[in-house]
């Protein structure tokens, strides 16, 4: 086995530097239900299709069990302050902590906006000038620091600006979690009451027998009649492997530019992907779906090369968040503040159609 390559500074420099370097790092991360395998897990439900499972030509059918747009919901939050009266956050200093006042003592974190820069909520507050002036500078001019100042996670996760500016950046770190050739399974379940309603008098017994019959009668749904339920999703079981899969896209990395300081810019926002790909996860994903790696040592990173050579690689969390921190320094992390939720911003936003007749900026096309 390839002894895994240990990392210097001038090593992860070029990685955002090196225009025909290499095009991705990638981890491959076993998991299991702390059940052990074989155990029962619970995949999101989706309207409509219930489980999210595909079925190849050799009828493995593959589960997603977290798909890439949750992934990133759950891997953003990271960089977010703790609370007031707990430890601090070490990876808060990293990123600008910019919170919406919504009122009454509200208040909401950009990092747990769904759109991030290009969300809803921004454009409700005073911060709405500042971000679309961002975009546009991306837009007009190809150059991403005015978003790295605000939001650098917004490059890092890929944003949307589609209710705007239209400016779209694809996603640097990229996660998902699947489950190979799985078995789905059902369950059944029976709600009893406590005590019979009917011979307390509280309705007869014909109300009682209808009520059993119809799921969705006043009785049925306030519980006070028996409720079955049949034939329900109840988890599946997978054969095969429970994988997570990590990409650091380099290419789309090094698309990233700014008038002045792009080097200084692409390894920021390198420092962020490596610290969100290499931070332990918490994997109690939902209800029934509580994963582990494997075991401390499943999982190893990878560098691609353009000729699709592999190299293994000895990254660890402690020596992204060293690279990060070194990096946040030299590009300077924008400033944290509070902006003012603004009620007649957000229902300006919900009348506007978007277009106001005047013609967007022109896009610039990417450099790398």
């Amino acid at each position: 086995m390839t002894t895994p390559t240990s990392l210097t500074n001038e090593m992860i420099d070029g990685w955002a530097d090196d225009k025909v370097g290499p095009v991705a790092l990638c981890l491959k991360q076993p998991l299991v239900p702390v059940e052990g395998e074989g155990g029962v897990i619970f995949p999101p439900t989706y309207a409509d299709i219930g489980y999210n499972i595909d079925t190849l030509s050799d009828g493995t059918k593959v589960a997603t069990i977290d798909s890439v747009g949750s992934q990133a919901n759950r891997m953003e939050p990271i960089f977010k302050a703790a609370p007031e009266g707990q430890s601090e956050n070490p990876l808060a200093t990293l990123v600008p902590q910019i919170t919406i006042d919504i009122g009454e003592n509200q208040v909401v974190s950009i990092l747990d906006v769904g759109h991030r820069l290009g969300d809803a909520i921004v454009r409700a507050s005073t911060l709405k000038d500042r971000a679309k002036s961002a975009f546009e500078l991306y837009l007009t001019a190809g150059d991403a620091s005015a978003v790295a100042k605000l939001a650098p996670t917004s490059l890092v996760f890929g944003v949307w600006d589609s209710r705007d500016t239209s400016a779209k950046l694809p996603r640097i770190v990229q996660s998902v979690v699947r489950a190979w050739n799985v078995d789905v399974l059902t369950r059944s379940a029976q709600y009893s009451p406590p005590v019979d309603y009917a011979a307390l008098d509280v309705f007869s017994e014909e109300d009682k027998a209808r009520g059993e019959k119809d799921s969705k009668s006043p009785l049925a749904k306030r519980g006070f009649v028996h409720v079955p339920s049949g034939s329900t999703l109840g988890g599946i079981v997978a054969r095969g492997p429970i994988v997570r899969d990590v990409t650091i896209n380099l290419i789309a990395l090094r698309r990233l530019d700014s008038k002045k300081n792009g080097e200084q810019l692409r390894r920021y926002v390198l420092g962020l992907s490596l610290v969100a790909g290499t931070e332990p996860m918490d994997s109690f994903f939902r209800q029934g779906c509580l994963l582990t790696p494997e075991s401390s040592e499943a999982g190893s990173w990878e560098v691609v090369h353009r000729n699709g050579m592999r190299t293994p690689l000895l990254l660890t969390a402690e020596r992204a968040r060293e690279y990060a921190a070194n990096a946040a320094k030299h590009f300077g992390v924008g400033q944290s503040e509070t902006v003012q939720f603004d009620k007649a911003l957000a229902k300006a936003d919900v009348v506007d159609s978007g277009d106001s007749g005047k013609k967007k900026p022109k896009s610039v096309k990417a450099k790398g």
